[in-house]
């Protein structure tokens, strides 16, 4: 029997925090495992229980949720952070990202979609609300600016194709027989190639240009 996806959920609001527990509660594949209402208290939660999945709200009373998701992923990278936010400002998406969120998600989705979403993060890929994603994408893909992928070698542009399909790291080492070392060592090239901060911003900007082509 596959294990259950263990959820920790982060939220200053009692009624939307105790919904959206409710909600993913009813998921039979899902357990929620804790919740909390401030920094500090999801940060010590976090470290005790270790939860799959963390959803974690950007505005908190005592520190910013993208402080936490930066402290936790940095202490605990095997936590997925997905930011279930009302904020659609830009800035909060990309510090999200650069903090480590594997998902933004704008508080509006409905209860079907958040399962999916939590899903798709506990997988190991990413998920930006499409609305964001948009977003990021406009800014990425300004015209009359220098092409940054004729900058790519043939084994980066592989490489790219698949952090674009989901993969991980280790998936990208198993499947072209590279060690996963080498994988991010590629991966830290390809980002600076790119002018970008993080792998969900490459993978965007590589679905972006494979539509557009």
């Amino acid at each position: 029997m596959q294990d259950k996806i263990r959820i920790l959920i982060a939220d200053d609001h009692p009624m939307f925090r105790e919904g959206v527990a409710q909600t993913l509660a009813g998921e039979k594949d899902f357990t929620i495992i804790g919740q909390a209402s401030s920094g500090e208290e999801t940060f010590d939660l976090a470290a005790e229980l270790l939860p799959d999945v963390l959803l974690l709200d950007i505005t908190m009373p005592d520190q910013s949720g993208i402080v936490v998701a930066k402290k936790i992923s940095a202490t605990f990278p095997i936590i997925q952070i997905i930011m279930l936010t009302a904020s659609e400002n830009e800035d909060d998406l990309m510090k999200a990202l650069k903090a480590g969120a594997r998902g933004y998600v704008l508080k509006g989705i409905s209860a079907k979609e958040l399962a999916i979403v939590v899903r798709t993060i506990a997988g190991g890929e990413t998920f930006i609300s499409p609305e964001m994603a948009n977003m990021l994408l406009f800014e990425l893909s300004q015209p009359n600016q220098p092409d940054p992928f004729s900058d790519l070698s043939e084994r980066e542009r592989e490489i790219l194709n698949l952090v674009a399909k989901g993969l991980t790291n280790r998936e990208i080492g198993e499947h072209i027989y590279l060690s996963e070392k080498t994988i991010k060592h590629y991966m830290t090239n390809i980002l600076q190639k790119l002018h970008v901060r993080s792998r969900v911003e490459a993978a965007l900007l590589a679905q972006e240009r494979k539509l557009r082509n």
